[in-house]
């Protein structure tokens, strides 16, 4: 019993590969500031986890935000995903972790781990909202985490 235990939590263990934020000037996100993130994935043989990271101040007017993801691959065309970040809702509030008036979330944007071509990523970040500049965003990001074997 207490191997298979072992085994359960050793195999939701993940290892950081790689993160990156653009912070925006004076906490505020154009639309037309599109900030890239750019990786190199030389392990094929793991499943990895991306994340979309937001920092924003507690004055942040919504409880979402909607994102355009284009994702080139080393392979074949670039792909863009939207996405609706979903930030707080009503029975719990921020749903990131923060500290003072600073929350900063990692949503995770694959639905299971995925395996990951060999070559260089790249991310672009665009937000869709309606509001622009958005207020009170201070960065967005891509994380990229390894799921532990």
């Amino acid at each position: 019993m207490f191997v298979a235990v072992v085994l359960f939590f050793s195999a939701c263990n993940t290892l950081d590969v790689f993160e990156k934020s653009t912070a925006f000037t004076k906490h505020e996100w154009q639309t037309t500031n599109k900030p890239t993130v750019t990786f190199t994935i030389s392990d094929t043989s793991s499943l990895y986890n991306i994340y979309v990271v937001i920092r924003h101040d507690d004055a942040y007017h919504y409880n979402n935000l909607w994102l355009n993801i284009i994702t080139q691959a080393p392979i074949g065309k670039a792909v863009t995903q939207q996405v609706e970040l979903t930030l707080a809702n009503s029975a719990k509030g921020w749903l990131g972790s923060g500290m003072d008036d600073i929350f900063e979330h990692r949503i995770r944007i694959t639905n299971a781990p995925i395996k990951l071509q060999k070559g260089n990523y790249q991310f672009t970040l665009q937000h869709t909202m309606r509001e622009d500049p958005l207020p009170y965003v201070l960065s967005a990001g891509i994380r990229v985490e390894k799921v532990a074997p």
